[in-house]
This record gives C-alpha cells, sequence and structure tokens, in this order.
C-alpha cells in the first residue's frame, strides 16, 4: 500500500476537533472495566477514525482501544493493521490540563511504520513514516523536521515522566541518573507527548516503568525513532514488540 500521510493527519485532526468540542463543555466520565475513565470523546474520536480508516483502506484491519479486539488466533497472522488510541490521556483530559492526544500508528510485521500524533489544545501535530525522518506541524501550518538532541557536558539531564504514573521504579531510575550525571531536571508530561519531547530534543529520557498498552506508543514510538532516538525493553534493551497475544507493553525507556 501507498501511505497518504497527508490524508493520515487530516483524520488526526479531525478526531482532534471532535474532541476538543466535548472538551469545551461539560462532559461524563465513565469508568471501564479496568476501572481507566471513558468518556464520549473517547468514543467519537474512534468513530471518526475507523470509519475513515476503513473507508480508505479498507484490506487493512485494526486494533484500537475503544474497539472490539479482534482475537489473536485471527490477527497473529495480520501482516500490516493499523493500531490506534483515539484519545491518549483520558485522564488528563479529565483533568482539563490540555496534555492528551490523538495517536494513529500503521504497523508492519510488528514495526511500527508510521505514526501521528496530534495534539488538540496546542494544535500541534508530530508525525513519521519509516526512513523519512520525524515532523512537527505548528498552528502556522509549517511542517519542520525535529531530532533528539543528546545530552551535553554541561547540562542537566532533563527525564521526561508521567504526571499520573511516577512510581518507585520511576524514582529509583531518576536517582541513579541523579548520582551518574550529578544534575537532573524532572519534565512532567502526559500520554504520548512524552515521546514527542524527547523525539524534538526537549528531553534526554523516558522512562516507562508503569503499565502501558501497545496503542499508547506505536506513534509515538516511530516518531521517536526516526527524530534518532532509542526505544527497548527496560533492562535487557530489546526492541518493542507489537501485536502480541496480551497487549500490554514490558517497562521500556526512550532515550536520546
Amino acid at each position: 500500500m501507498t501511505l497518504d500521510i497527508v490524508w493520515l493527519l487530516q483524520v488526526a485532526r479531525s478526531a482532534g476537533d471532535a474532541i476538543l468540542r466535548i472538551y469545551e463543555q461539560p462532559f461524563e466520565v465513565e469508568q471501564k472495566a479496568d476501572a481507566s475513565p471513558l468518556t464520549q470523546a473517547d468514543t467519537a474520536a474512534n468513530q471518526i477514525i475507523v470509519e475513515n480508516l476503513s473507508s480508505r483502506y479498507p484490506d487493512i484491519p485494526y486494533i484500537s482501544e475503544e474497539s472490539k479486539l479482534t482475537d489473536y488466533a485471527l490477527r497473529r497472522h495480520w501482516h500490516t493493521y493499523w493500531l490506534i488510541d483515539p484519545l491518549d490521556g483520558t485522564k488528563e483530559f479529565v483533568k482539563r490540563n490540555g496534555e492528551f492526544t490523538v495517536n494513529i500508528a500503521l504497523v508492519r510485521e510488528g514495526v511500527p511504520v508510521a505514526g501521528v500524533v496530534h495534539v488538540p489544545v496546542s494544535n500541534t501535530t508530530y508525525y513519521a513514516v519509516q526512513g523519512e525522518g520525524s515532523y512537527r506541524i505548528t498552528q502556522n501550518g509549517v511542517a519542520e523536521r525535529i531530532q533528539v538532541r543528546p545530552l551535553a557536558s554541561n547540562e542537566p539531564m532533563r527525564i521526561v515522566a508521567s504526571r499520573s504514573h511516577l512510581n518507585a521504579d520511576t524514582e529509583q531510575y531518576i536517582a541513579a541518573q541523579q548520582q551518574r550525571y550529578g544534575q537532573v531536571e524532572l519534565v512532567s508530561s502526559g500520554s504520548s507527548l512524552k515521546f514527542c519531547l524527547i523525539a524534538e530534543g526537549r528531553a534526554h529520557a523516558y522512562p516507562r516503568f508503569a503499565p502501558t498498552m501497545e496503542w499508547d506508543t506505536a506513534a509515538g514510538h516511530i516518531i521517536a525513532t526516526e527524530a534518532g532516538a532509542t526505544v527497548s525493553q527496560y533492562p535487557s534493551g530489546s526492541t518493542l514488540q507489537y501485536n502480541k497475544d496480551n497487549l500490554l507493553n514490558p517497562y521500556f525507556l526512550v532515550s536520546s
């Protein structure tokens, strides 16, 4: 298939617009079976994305957080598929702090090969296609290439961590880097924005030592790696795998 990335960016923005319409008015919050929050924005964005992808690319299946999961006996044979989180950072959405995103990734043979992360509140969109680099589109509509920025000897190490999931394992990692480098600054952020902060050189490491699902990471994964970052399981250093029987990710580390 030939991916129309411009079209895919517009799909993500359309989903973001639907999210904002709900964000700007009172909304109800439900609890899913795993106790995570669900809002009208999650389902509205999911409908827009799934309908568009299914219409434009009817032969490509999808996995979405807000759609029924296809049994592994069938999807284990998928060569190419979409991996979608229509509203990543629902907790941040509920808190109204703006740190939530729309994530759409194309995965081929277990590897993300294209990804879009759209930030509705700031109208900023990040995207990457395998072998073509990573880009950020801001409100002026200009696409700027982004790259990681390795830690310089005269600056503090910037570690990005989740506002909602800072735990003991993450704190131990931060303490170890403090001892190694002397100076550490903590950059707090929600959702897949953490991958984008690494990709655009605003932080040096993102340790994720708490549960995430494959749809939380796939789009950010390729945006980070195409910008020059390393995304690996922690502490083994193996690459993250996609379309597993259990879609739960292991601990991982994103570093510049």
